[in-house]
């Protein structure tokens, strides 16, 4: 028992330094996570940690907050689950709760941007540093190598994240499980459908109530970008008459600026709307479904890897998610490295990442803030 308290300890201790650092978006925070949960700590092995990404993409909701569920419980069990959720989306909370109310205020967000100039390019080093290291483990043949390169081609092209995951985990199954001449039939299935349905409101006013309800429908079938969080949040409250596009972009762009996941843009937005109470209630809606997701899947991803047809289904989920995480990396090293100074950051930032062992990722991050500010002010 005594153990299990120190191991919550160092669960809450961990995921809310993550929160606190965790920029650049779920290819970064999960960058961080490999590093601090498998590299550092030894929670658990790296095929393990490709399991649960590969079958977290494949549920909605925010990818990299339902990792620090799945990592919480495999250090804590299911009060280890429940606290690094609450721990990595803590900080974000609060600072997007902040600037929410700065922007109530004054009618403006503070200049934050400077630092960022130079956190986007140190998180591109991150990043590439925990796909070689799950590229390695992933890419046990041949085969598992030609799917990679196929989902990494579909996604720069603009293909559906999870439909290329669901493509590649299916076919990857079928071709494996004929190749080892399984006779056994796996009566199994493997994707469990969610239905949602809609309630249309006839009221006038924005309830607190209302306000829980609209972002649990948005939270329980969200896959994608913050983009895709705009386009849901834009039908719901603006096409409504709620919201200006104008906030609603405001608000997009905290959840992308703060550290954490981009739907701690649900506090900003639930305090426009409501004050206090609104944030909380936009806050609890999002995240909700995810812990509730979470608790569902964990306990199956094990039961999967002892069957042949799911264990092959997960090896190429799995190497379709570091795939992704490549396209990712490409197109936010096109966006990132514009000029001279973000070349720098980012040469400074991969120089530290494999050369120098007593660098961690955070601090990595700290110091590209603090070079991105100072280059910035030249």
């Amino acid at each position: 028992m005594k153990d299990n308290k120190n191991n919550i300890k160092e669960v809450a201790k961990v995921f809310f330094k993550l929160g606190c650092f965790a920029f650049g978006g779920p290819a970064a925070h999960i960058a961080l996570m490999e590093e601090e949960v498998v590299s550092k700590r030894k929670w658990m092995s790296k095929e393990h940690f490709l399991d649960l990404i590969g079958a977290t993409n494949l549920i909605p909701g925010p990818n990299s907050t339902e990792m620090t569920m799945h990592c919480g419980h495999e250090r804590a069990g299911y009060a280890g689950l429940i606290i690094a959720g609450l721990s990595f989306i803590f900080p974000a909370i609060i600072i997007t709760g902040f600037l929410a109310f700065i922007y109530i205020e004054y009618g403006q967000i503070p200049a934050i941007a400077p630092f960022f100039i130079g956190i986007k390019p140190a998180v591109l080093a991150i990043i590439l540093s925990a796909i070689i290291k799950l590229g390695k483990k992933a890419l046990k043949n041949v085969e598992l190598w030609v799917i990679g390169i196929a989902v990494l081609v579909f996604a720069l092209f603009g293909f559906n994240e999870v439909f290329l995951l669901l493509i590649a985990g299916i076919l990857g199954a079928i071709y494996f499980t004929i190749k080892a001449n399984s006779t056994t039939t796996e009566k199994k299935s493997l994707l469990p459908f969610l239905l949602v349905n809609g309630v249309a409101s006839t009221a006038t006013s924005l309830t607190t109530i209302k306000i829980f309800w609209t972002f649990l429908k948005v939270g329980s079938v969200l896959y994608g970008s913050g983009y895709v969080l705009f386009a849901y949040l834009d039908v719901e409250l603006v096409e409504a008459g709620w919201l200006s596009r104008q906030q609603l972009l405001d608000a997009i762009a905290i959840g992308q600026f703060t550290p954490g996941p981009v739907l701690s843009s649900a506090t900003f937005i639930g305090y426009q709307l409501n004050g206090i109470w609104g944030a909380l209630a936009a806050t609890t809606g999002i995240f909700l479904p995810s812990f509730i997701f979470v608790l569902i899947l964990n306990p199956l991803i094990p039961k999967m890897r002892k069957s042949v047809f799911l264990s092959h289904f997960l090896n190429s989920v799995n190497v379709a998610a570091v795939s992704i995480m490549a396209g990712v990396l490409y197109i936010m090293t096109i966006e990132t490295v514009i000029d001279w100074r973000s070349i720098l950051i980012a040469g400074i930032s991969t120089f530290l990442t494999f050369f120098v062992p007593k660098v961690n990722a955070i601090l990595t991050i700290m110091i590209g803030a603090l070079l991105g500010y100072a280059l910035y002010l030249i």
